[in-house]
């Protein structure tokens, strides 16, 4: 396994420094953001460590260059929107940009884009089925045309407010997982697998590593701290906000050495990434290298 980081904790950090910042920390793979330019819609978004626009043979050729000099690896193209947004205007800016990073991928080398399915937070799980029937599998067969894997994290896309009631990210659950999947059999077409999410929904997270280990393209290492005492007061239907918070891995409550032991067993010899989302690291720049390095200090033990 090759373990790696999520640039997008590296805001505001140049591309060059952002590599540079891997290699010193003896990262082997980053996963790189490439949000559009403008203001982010949320945390962690709106980060971009290359300009998917700039396709020139230049540019592309100075990113495989500094990546190989400083023996970094790129792992994936991170762009996380909405595609199946209810407002049709950011719906069609979300998936114009990612057909933009799955063409990039493709130039690249990398040959992976993680990104979300996106859901119409105001429709039935059956809507959104139905939704995505209409909307992925152009994309989907577009980034196999270009040699493309597409991994899709298991976030919920709920967490508060403004994700109320069904959140903004339909692969969410084994269930649902076998359904997309049967709709779309491509073989390119997979998961990003975090084992955080789901811890607050309750679900098994070791289990799906051998039924999809064929649909394991890349892995995520974040963590998620539950809150009895706060549950036992609001309960499953509050935000999840309400009684659980993202955590460094190793400060949470999902078993990393069973994690990775399982990953050893199908024989995962992919990417691993650690995504930094914790809010107690986030008050200066050196808070949050200290936070990757504490992170990679407590894979290290797991992943060679």
């Amino acid at each position: 396994m090759k373990m790696g980081l999520v640039s997008a904790i590296l805001d505001g950090w140049t591309f060059e420094e952002m590599i540079d910042t891997c290699a010193k920390m003896g990262f082997k793979c980053v996963e790189v953001a490439c949000w559009p330019s403008g203001k982010a819609e949320r945390r962690y978004a709106g980060v971009s460590h290359i300009d998917v626009s700039n396709t020139s043979k230049e540019y592309i050729e100075y990113i495989k260059k500094y990546c190989k000099w400083c023996g970094v690896e790129i792992s994936s193209l991170a762009f996380y929107p909405n595609t199946m947004d209810g407002d049709l205007e950011k719906r069609e800016a979300a998936i114009s940009h990612l057909y933009k990073v799955i063409k990039m991928s493709s130039l690249l080398g990398v040959n992976m884009v993680t990104t979300f399915i996106g859901r119409d937070q105001t429709k039935s799980v059956e809507e959104n089925i139905e939704l995505f029937k209409e909307i992925w599998p152009p994309i989907i067969n577009y980034a196999e045309e270009s040699g493309v894997k597409i991994a899709i994290e298991n976030c919920p896309m709920l967490f508060g407010q403004d994700q109320w009631p069904g959140g903004q990210n339909l692969m969410t659950t084994p269930v649902i997982w076998r359904k997309l999947f049967e709709i779309c059999p491509n073989k390119n077409f997979g998961l990003n697998f975090d084992p955080s999410h789901c811890i607050w929904q309750q679900l098994d997270y070791i289990a799906p590593i051998y039924e999809f280990k064929d649909r394991l393209f890349h892995v995520h290492y974040k963590d998620i701290k539950m809150y009895p005492e706060k549950l036992a007061q609001c309960g499953t239907m509050a935000y999840p906000l309400d009684y659980m918070s993202p955590k460094l891995p190793g400060l949470g409550d999902v078993d990393w050495g069973k994690f990775v032991s399982a990953l050893t067993d199908i024989g995962y010899d992919g990417f691993t990434c650690i995504e930094v989302e914790d809010k107690a690291f986030e008050s200066s720049k050196e808070r949050i290298l200290d936070s990757i390095r504490l992170s990679k200090r407590y894979l290290d033990q797991f992943v060679i």
